[in-house]
């Protein structure tokens, strides 16, 4: 199985570490500072297993061949050069698998209801990923990890890998388990879905009740938000404000919002991608993770005027950070 992490961040990080130390054929697309350090020192990983330094082919161009697993691990406002990038790498048998947060841009792909084929202008504007996507090639995933780059080729992660695995079209396939294989054997849990779309909603519920409200909040750690406190009757008052939209489309989350509340609550000091996005001066994913909800949102009339309000503090914040 050759597989290919496009985007050396934090989450492309991990998935690389842990496949190469596995003994898999892992390649690396990457750019900048960091393609450098892997080049020359190789790519760092500390987490619950201790620390893992593993060296694996690195480039800025798509050198490697055809892959059998194409991970797209980058944000979701880069997915269009990236997936360009890769397609000399993408085969007839190639699986691409999108790590990506917020409400996918091939949400309708398979779906099954009134809104079939039809594209998320929030995430899409007038269909042109969706358009250029081998759809038949995608697998959906959800991403459960904390993780956070220290540097170039260096990522900390303090949590468990977890991943979820589905087919848009529902049922799990053999190409989805022999994945979740792959990935279990190098200590990803990994988990095939038959409602892949259930477990976006569960992930968007949780991106939607902390990413904004840390921005908004001035740098608010999970366990700031989630604790008993001020913060924590603002992000159930947003997943509650979600589970409405995920039922209007016939989802259901994974877990109660007394669950998801009391388990983000554990992870402490963490901060979330989006502040860590804020504090570094890079563009922010407000577009998937709120603006695509809002969005779906409108189609069925469900008012969310908490996720609104903090949606437009987080966005003012963004505009006017070059002066904080």
């Amino acid at each position: 199985m050759r597989l290919c992490i496009a985007g050396a961040g934090a989450i492309g990080g991990v998935l690389a570490a842990r496949l190469a130390r596995a003994g898999r054929d892992v390649s690396v697309l990457a750019r900048g500072a960091t393609l450098a350090v892997l080049r020359d020192k190789g790519l760092i990983l500390r987490d619950l297993s201790g620390e893992t330094h593993v060296r694996v082919p690195a480039s800025d161009q798509a050198e490697f061949g055809t892959q059998d697993v194409l991970f797209l691990c980058t944000k979701t406002h880069q997915l269009a050069g990236v997936l360009a990038q890769c397609a000399p790498m993408i085969g007839p048998d190639t699986v691409i698998v999108p790590t990506i947060n917020g409400i996918p841009w091939w949400y309708f792909h398979a779906e099954g209801g009134p809104y079939e084929g039809r594209h998320v202008e929030a995430v899409d504007p007038g269909g042109a990923l969706l358009a250029v996507t081998p759809l038949a090639r995608l697998v959906g995933c959800v991403v459960y990890m904390t993780a956070e780059t220290t540097g170039p080729g260096a990522v900390v992660s303090n949590s468990p890998h977890k991943l979820i695995l589905g087919e848009p079209g529902g049922p799990s396939t053999a190409r989805v388990q022999r994945l979740c294989d792959a990935l279990n054997a190098a200590g990803i849990a990994a988990q095939a879905s038959d409602r892949i779309r259930d477990n976006v909603w569960s992930k968007v519920a949780a991106n939607l009740s902390s990413n904004p409200v840390s921005v908004a909040a001035g740098g608010a750690t999970l366990g700031q938000i989630y604790s008993p406190g001020p913060l924590r009757a603002v992000a159930g008052d947003i997943i509650d404000e979600t589970i409405a939209v995920a039922e209007a489309y016939g989802a259901r989350l994974t877990e109660t919002r007394l669950a998801m509340l009391d388990r983000a609550a554990k992870l402490g000091s963490f901060r979330t991608s989006m502040l860590q996005d804020f504090q570094a001066g890079r563009p922010l994913e407000l577009a998937a993770i709120g603006d695509a909800v809002l969005e779906l949102a409108q189609r069925y009339d469900i008012p969310m005027p908490v996720t609104r309000a903090v949606l437009s503090i987080t966005r003012f914040r963004d505009e006017r950070r070059s002066g904080y």
